[in-house]
């Protein structure tokens, strides 16, 4: 008998599947072709500043405006803390996000903490995840 196998037990596959899509959106951050289309078409997200934004298209134009800005100069770094499954399809994701700040001081950086703790709603479409909720809450 075979005991070896090649293929990862299902809730495994599911947890890389999800850590490769985070670790996808922080390479995305400055794609608007690409980032919103790891989101799902009705998405709620919430950002560090407590903008809300509702749906891919005001996500994607919120994007691009604010890559045509001086916030092109704002990075962010994901780290996932947890991972949660509320049914097969949806997780509950935890993850620390850390904000580099690189505008000029002219520019006006922010008074924001460069620490984050995000919360990402993930459902399954069509075998892949994608974000429903994005959600970070400033840690001061």
């Amino acid at each position: 008998m075979d005991t070896t196998s090649s293929t990862l037990p299902a809730k495994d596959a599911d947890e890389q599947g999800i850590r490769e899509l985070v670790a996808r959106s922080q390479e995305a951050q400055t794609d608007p072709d690409v980032l919103p289309a790891l989101h799902t078409e009705n998405l709620v997200i919430v950002n560090l500043a407590g903008r809300r934004i509702f749906g891919r298209e005001a996500f994607a134009s919120a994007m691009a405006e604010a890559l045509s800005s001086p916030l092109k100069d704002v990075r962010t770094s994901l780290e996932v803390d947890d991972i949660r499954f509320t049914t097969p399809d949806v997780a509950i994701v935890s993850v620390t996000k850390t904000v580099h700040d690189e505008r000029s001081e002219v520019e006006g950086s922010s008074e924001l903490p460069s620490v984050g703790a995000m919360t990402y709603v993930l459902t399954r479409q069509g075998g892949d995840w994608r974000i429903a909720l994005a959600q970070t809450t400033p840690v001061r």
